[in-house]
């Protein structure tokens, strides 16, 4: 954790009295508050207040010129949970005096924005102005979210949308064209210590521990929510035993384990597991191992991860090494035997194996590359001598004659033997590197190639149609 001075001392976070007198004048008196979680009260009411997205608040920043100008436009607010999306979404209301009318995509449907339409119609005849907030946007079908475009573009009323997802997916782009995205970052330390400061008013604790703030801080993973969920249930814990500072032995036994930040299926899994396979491709045996176990930390699925591992072998390992793709397998069959935890150190030792042996994505981009050939040839004919024969009418038609079996022939090769179309330029697809076995492949290609043209009278690089480079030199 980094160091924070005036954050917290030697003796933990400062007193409650210390903490600054807008954040206190939030929470509401005792009774009042029983039975209101500590993240509500809490929310702020001013702008000055947030915590956090120092990008977008600070002097000059975007949202910061937006209130300050009172310039209100449609906007969608991006980032993790518990950043302050609808915070920030309420203030507006609050700064432009205008009707907050919040949606949940999650549980609204068409009649629910059929009634936002209409409330929004009858704030226009009373003079006011009305913001529609739709938390979870992404939610949302494309018809429920063409539903906004022609209020939007009317002036009806101000669109706000939330999402956890990248809008450039899950947000139609008629949609997204007509608002602003900012995108909002997950708290860092300095924003969670501020936010365990402002909790302790009113609430018998006048400290917390270091050790204690730096586990929550794990806990919280950036959000806001979340560390001021867990922060209630310790405070309460700490007043039930009569403690005025929280330790971290306290907190730990009100505190769940701690979960990673992992969207199943949403864009951080997507870059979590971009890392895992970018740095299985470049060979970096500890960076990969850190993704893996991220992934497997946040509740990531171990057969998802299996899969991805199978796909690695085969695309950035190849020939290089056929015993990854053999491993990889293998591990996900271990997996699936053992289960959890037993079976994700198979998985583990297959991450090292894929990180550390030799790379090559030759056989991929050949692949590619003769399915991209095979599209732009369209039809080509299959020469008689490589045709089936099966019937006495086929072989009288000439199908199979002329074929050399190449088993008769020495070391089974047919030399000169031609098995592309008539009159095609034989093309080069597969261009094996100097690595693992691709290297004793590369040698053998050499050589079929330098026999193939001595049997036609050809050289190497017309016989194959790009040149076959000579084999390494020999250690």
């Amino acid at each position: 954790m980094q160091e924070h001075p005036g954050l917290f001392d030697d003796a933990g976070l400062p007193p409650a009295s210390s903490a600054p007198a807008a954040a206190a004048a939030h929470v509401p008196p005792a009774a009042d508050a029983a039975h209101v979680p500590l993240a509500e009260r809490l929310r702020p009411h001013h702008l000055d207040d947030v915590v956090g997205q120092r990008h977008l608040l600070g002097p000059g920043k975007p949202l910061r010129v937006a209130f300050e100008t009172r310039r209100l436009h449609s906007m969608l607010f991006w980032g993790p949970p518990g950043v302050g999306k609808t915070t920030l979404a309420r203030l507006m209301a609050d700064a432009f005096d205008a009707d907050f009318l919040p949606l949940s995509a999650v549980l609204a449907g068409v009649k629910d924005i059929r009634d936002a339409v209409a409330q929004a119609q009858a704030a226009r005849q009373r003079g006011r102005a009305t913001i529609v907030f739709v938390d979870e946007v992404h939610r949302f079908n494309k018809s429920q979210q063409d539903a906004f475009l022609p209020h939007v573009e009317s002036g009806l009323f101000t669109f706000i949308g939330a999402t956890t997802e990248n809008p450039s997916f899950e947000v139609n782009s008629a949609l997204l064209s007509r608002a602003v995205v900012y995108v909002l970052e997950p708290l860092d330390d300095a924003d969670l210590l501020a936010l365990m400061q402002r909790a302790l008013p009113g609430s018998g604790v006048e400290r917390i521990d270091p050790a204690a703030a730096q586990r929550l801080m794990r806990h919280a993973d950036g959000d806001a929510r979340r560390l001021l969920g867990a922060l209630e249930l310790a405070l309460q814990a700490a007043q039930r035993a009569d403690q005025t500072s929280l330790s971290a032995d306290l907190l730990e036994q009100t505190l769940g384990a701690t979960l990673l930040r992992f969207d199943k299926g949403g864009e951080q899994t997507y870059d979590l597991i971009s890392a895992l396979h970018k740095s299985v491709r470049g060979s970096d045996v500890d960076a990969a191992l850190y993704w893996f176990a991220r992934m497997l930390e946040g509740g990531a699925d171990p057969r998802y991860l299996a899969r991805r591992l199978i796909r690695m072998a085969v695309e950035d390992i190849g020939l290089a090494d056929p015993k990854a793709l053999t491993l990889a397998l293998e591990a996900a069959q271990t997996y699936e035997r053992l289960g959890s935890p037993e079976g994700e150190l198979a998985l583990a030792q297959a991450v090292v194996y894929l990180a550390i042996t030799p790379k090559s994505n030759a056989v991929y981009k050949a692949f590619n590359a003769a399915r991209a050939f095979a599209r732009e040839q369209g039809t080509q004919a299959v020469p008689l001598h490589l045709r089936n024969a099966p019937t006495k009418l086929m072989k009288n038609l000439g199908y199979g004659r002329d074929y050399r079996y190449a088993h008769d022939e020495e070391d089974a090769f047919a030399a000169g033997e031609s098995y592309f179309p008539e009159g095609m330029t034989p093309p080069r697809f597969y261009h094996p590197t100097p690595r693992g076995l691709e290297e004793r492949i590369a040698r053998r290609m050499h050589d079929l190639a330098q026999r193939n043209a001595q049997q036609r009278g050809l050289s190497a690089s017309d016989a194959t149609g790009d040149t076959v480079p000579p084999p390494p030199n020999p250690d």
